[in-house]
């Protein structure tokens, strides 16, 4: 099964682009209002500060595109940032039989993915992917899918 929310990159930079130029003219708003024309008073802030509360809470949400590929012996992920410098993207390519098992965590509007996966060296290690921007019946779908090979993992074993 392959899932991907690529094509909504352009719809993820554009809301980037536009809480940028929201914050760039709330600060123009405020110096202009504080050093010209004093009509708002304390309230003035609130031009800066929920723009950047708007702009942080996109970031903390984590890495905008999320791909997962299980078609063949391997399962493929992928996570990343529309704008590239900011963090390092995720890449992972595992057989599928060292996949032990999940977790999706939700937490008000962040949605993260655990997984466990087995390794000769330390035992098991558990890989975190960011799927904040993943719908939720993308959402079910991973979870179908990575279901059926932690069952078919489990039958292997028995």
């Amino acid at each position: 099964m392959r899932l991907s929310n690529r094509s909504k990159a352009p719809v993820y930079n554009f809301i980037n682009t536009l809480l940028m130029m929201v914050v760039v003219f709330g600060i123009a708003g405020f110096l202009v209002n504080k050093y010209r024309f004093h009509i708002l008073g304390s309230e003035s802030y609130l031009m800066v500060l929920v723009p950047l509360l708007l702009l942080i809470i996109f970031y903390l949400n984590g890495r905008q595109i999320f791909e997962y590929d299980s078609d063949g012996e391997a399962l493929h992920f992928k996570n990343r940032n529309i704008i590239p410098f900011l963090n390092k993207p995720l890449h992972d390519e595992f057989p599928k039989y060292k996949l032990v098992k999940y977790d999706v965590i939700s937490i008000f509007f962040i949605k993260r993915l655990y997984i466990t996966v087995s390794s000769k060296n330390n035992g098991s290690t558990i890989l975190k992917y960011q799927i904040s921007y993943l719908t939720g019946k993308e959402v079910n779908d991973l979870k179908l899918s990575l279901n059926k090979v932690v069952k078919a993992n489990k039958e292997k074993k028995d």
